[in-house]
């Protein structure tokens, strides 16, 4: 008989305080019967205590005392516990720690996780970012009463399975600020709670799952987020900032190199990462603060395609799995794009234009074949902007200086997206809560950033409104005082695998957004930033950092960081040999170590919940273990909602009476800020969205096929009509009858023409010779011009004029073509 004191009811409690609860440090004690958490705040004022039932072998129920305590009522609390426990050994102290991170269930019973060290990496305005450096796994019912499972050779396999995700590296979190969003959503949108977490970069969503529904709060849990932060503190001409780059992996569609390629039948890509740079101004205590910020984001080639894992071949071939004639997953992809981070979605493919054996160009032909096939129904305002330059080719060339032209790229996508810019008031409390506090409320009451979320709000509407919250009348009487400037639109930057090329491209983004940054700060009186500048050299060793950390989380090795080791003037064999090692280290990671990684993750993100008398997560092949089907019930999908169901009461991970929640579902009021229209509806009208960390599109199961590897296909099948000197060339051919190219045109690497770049020059001469009418057999059938009608104007094609082609703000030094690209949004090949 328990005879345990239950938690008092206390009739004098006063009413929980509206404002945000973040319990930052926990106390874990243990009877018989029952975990008692004892959480409190940072500042010790308020405490709270939360109940966990360790007598059911087999299911989680967990209670929230709703009163808050004081220190010395909570000692009374545990001390009458104790007392009423002393004949089963009353209550003891198990350990310290600073969240739970989940609970999870394989064959036996539930185990939770919690941190039970932590260090401070960071901070973003007074809130404190952390890592973990210790966690542990403790088994919830008590050891009487534990099945024969929990001590099961497959129990312990997968336990020991789950542990191999080394929850110190590269996963971090924060009690009061959203990390898991960028600095502008977090500004932009006042929202808080357990829905948060079920956005795409929460790695820890599904472990959590339980107790959110069960408590309908996040007190005692924190949000993981996986992938790259970084703190250093800087100065230029005796001003202090803080610059901190993020990288956030999505954890849907997520998993290692060669198991995880391409997309999903959702629209979710592999390595999928949002990268956002901070720059924050150090000021005194009370001071009105000025930050900034751009995101930018890398993404796997949004197709179906895929390389199987190889212990002979280094290299192996790449596969186009499927042929998806609308290519309506591609466009699920970028409609998720601009729902997170408004229009102009601006596309730079670094992959390669000729091989000796078609692999990368086959992707590259796709590529553009879809970014076609989308921006025939999209306006010309919100067509996907398509950039092609190879970088591989042009890194070898001794006289292509590689990020001073990838920099004149980030020039223009930044003059198309902008970048975040506010200056905070001084009501910012450290650690407290920044949601609505930042920014005077407005008179409805309201937050100044409340209709942000509304899809076609006119952003100018909400520059003008927190212009006046942050003391418009003040800012018109001093000039000094800038306004505040949006991200609208994002840079999607891929090579084959986002990690080595991709990482050199996100550099030269990063460095001329840090010029306007620093220039939007008053920090320096023009926007340039010289790759020999200080500066430069200090963001190149954070974003090689990043870049290693990436592509050893995805791939392996760390990054080939040949350019990064060139500019800095490396010795060259140093440099060869550096390269080979990494170059062995992940094809013995890809070959040997990534199969059990891939399931070590599938496990953590629930994509795999083990069932008694079901196969086992290695006793299946490859095609059930890495490509989910509806017709293996032994699998969830890509979003942790689960095929099977098992026998468990309200509150736990997996609820039978209730079906899995799709993100599509949930109500407006908490899908995060954006534009929720498809691509088509966009196109209709104004797209201003804010640069966010958005759900990841999601389609409800019953809609979906999860059937994603079918037969290769030769590739003749795959293009129509194309010779197969094609695939060699530097230009993508299409289908003869399709000449509905008016917006599509494909344009050549004649954009830097004053360069006096030889190897450029050569290259746009070879490719003006391949597109005469003698060299293009069985080639489509481009139109020369447009209807006034159409298109205003006779913009088409070589034969236009450079009257017709001028844009506005383009310095001469641009060719016609790339600035036609700029202003139309048309494809371009480099």
């Amino acid at each position: 008989m328990n005879s345990e004191k239950e938690l008092p009811n206390r009739v004098d409690q006063e009413p929980e305080p509206a404002s945000p609860c973040f319990l930052q440090k926990f106390k874990l004690y243990e009877t018989r019967s029952n975990f008692y958490m004892i959480g409190r705040d940072k500042s010790r004022t308020l405490w709270k205590v939360l109940k966990i039932d360790r007598l059911d072998p087999s299911e989680l129920n967990i209670l929230e005392d709703s009163a808050t305590y004081t220190d010395i009522e909570c000692y009374d609390l545990l001390k009458r516990i104790h007392e009423g426990n002393k004949s089963m050994g009353g209550l003891k102290f198990i350990t310290i720690c600073y969240g739970i991170i989940g609970f999870v269930k394989f064959l036996g019973p539930y185990y939770m996780l919690i941190i039970t060290k932590r260090r401070k990496i960071g901070a973003i305005c007074g809130h404190t970012i952390y890592g973990i450096s210790k966690s542990e796994m403790i088994p919830v019912p008590n050891s009487s009463v534990r099945s024969k499972l929990a001590y099961s050779r497959n129990e312990n396999r997968y336990k020991k399975l789950l542990c191999t995700v080394d929850l110190t590296r590269d996963f971090f979190f924060s009690y009061s600020y959203n990390i898991m969003c960028s600095l502008q959503k977090n500004l932009c949108d006042s929202k808080t709670g357990p829905f948060l977490y079920e956005t795409m970069f929460v790695w820890n969503e599904y472990l959590t799952r339980g107790i959110r529904n069960c408590l309908k709060n996040t007190h005692w849990t924190v949000a993981l987020v996986y992938g790259f932060f970084k703190q250093v503190n800087l100065s230029v001409s005796g001003r202090d900032f803080k610059l901190t780059v993020i990288a956030r992996r999505s954890r849907h569609f997520a998993g290692t190199r060669y198991l995880k390629r391409g997309i999903n039948e959702k629209g979710s890509v592999a390595n999928d990462v949002e990268t956002e740079q901070v720059v924050i101004e150090d000021a005194p205590e009370g001071c009105p603060v000025q930050i900034s910020s751009v995101v930018q984001n890398r993404g796997s080639i949004p197709l179906f395609w895929s390389q199987e894992t190889s212990r002979i071949n280094i290299k192996p071939d790449i596969i186009l799995s499927r042929k998806d004639k609308n290519y309506e997953a591609t466009r699920l992809h970028f409609e998720n794009l601009v729902k997170r981070y408004g229009n102009p979605i601006i596309i730079l493919n670094l992959i390669k234009t000729c091989e000796k054996k078609p692999r990368e160009t086959i992707l590259r032909a796709e590529f553009a074949n879809a970014i076609r096939s989308i921006n025939r129904s999209l306006s010309k305002e919100s067509r996907l902007r398509f950039l092609h330059w190879d970088l591989h080719k042009h890194a070898r060339s001794k006289t292509t200086n590689v990020l001073a032209h990838l920099g004149k790229v980030a020039t223009y996508a930044l003059s198309l997206t902008g970048i975040f810019y506010c200056r905070v008031t001084s009501n910012l409390t450290p650690e407290g809560s920044y949601h609505g506090s930042w920014f005077e409320k407005s008179d409805d009451g309201g937050d100044g950033f409340s209709h942000c979320s509304s899809k076609d709000e006119d952003l100018d509407s909400v520059e003008t409104e927190i212009s006046n919250a942050s003391g418009g009348d003040d800012m018109n009487k001093n000039h000094n005082v800038k306004p505040p400037m949006f991200q609208k639109g994002v840079l999607r930057t891929n090579c084959i695998d986002c990690l080595d090329r991709t990482n050199v491209a996100q550099y030269a983004y990063g460095l001329v957004a840090l010029g306007q940054q620093m220039y939007a700060l008053g920090f320096i009186e023009s926007s340039d930033i010289d790759l020999d500048n200080p500066l430069a050299e200090d963001l190149m060793r954070i974003y090689e950092a990043m870049g290693d950390t990436l592509a050893l989380q995805y791939g392996g090795s760390a990054a080939h960081n040949k350019i990064f080791s060139e500019k800095r003037g490396q010795w060259k064999a140093a440099t060869q040999s550096q390269e080979l090692l990494r170059t062995l280290q992940r094809y013995f990671s890809n070959a040997y170590v990534d199969a059990e990684k891939q399931d070590a993750i599938n496990v953590f993100l629930g994509h795999f919940q083990p069932l008694q008398g079901k196969p086992a997560l290695w006793e299946l092949d490859s095609y059930q273990h890495y490509h989910v089907g509806r017709r293996n019930p032994n699998f969830s999908d890509d979003n942790g909602s689960s095929f099977m169901k098992r026998s468990l009461s309200d509150g736990n991970i997996i609820c039978e009476s209730e079906p899995p929640i799709c993100e599509s579902e949930l109500p407006m009021e908490n899908m995060d800020v954006g534009h929720n229209q498809p691509l088509s509806d966009i196109s209709q009208g104004s797209s201003k969205g804010i640069s966010e960390s958005a759900p990841a599109i999601s389609t409800c199961e019953s809609a979906i096929s999860y059937h994603r590897i079918t037969p290769p296909m030769p590739s003749k099948q795959l293009f129509d009509g194309m010779q197969d000197q094609c695939l060699n060339s530097d230009h993508i051919y299409y289908d003869e009858h399709d000449d509905d190219c008016n917006f599509s045109n494909f344009l050549d690497a004649d954009w830097l023409s004053s360069s006096g770049n030889s190897c450029e020059e050569e290259m746009s001469a070879r490719s003006i010779a391949s597109l005469s009418s003698e060299n293009l057999v069985n080639a489509p059938k481009f139109e020369t011009s447009t209807s006034a009608s159409e298109s205003g104007s006779t913009k088409k094609g070589r034969g236009q004029s450079e009257s017709d082609l001028a844009c506005d703000n383009m310095p001469p030094e641009y060719s016609n073509s790339f600035m036609n690209w700029v202003a139309h949004g048309e494809l371009l090949f480099l």
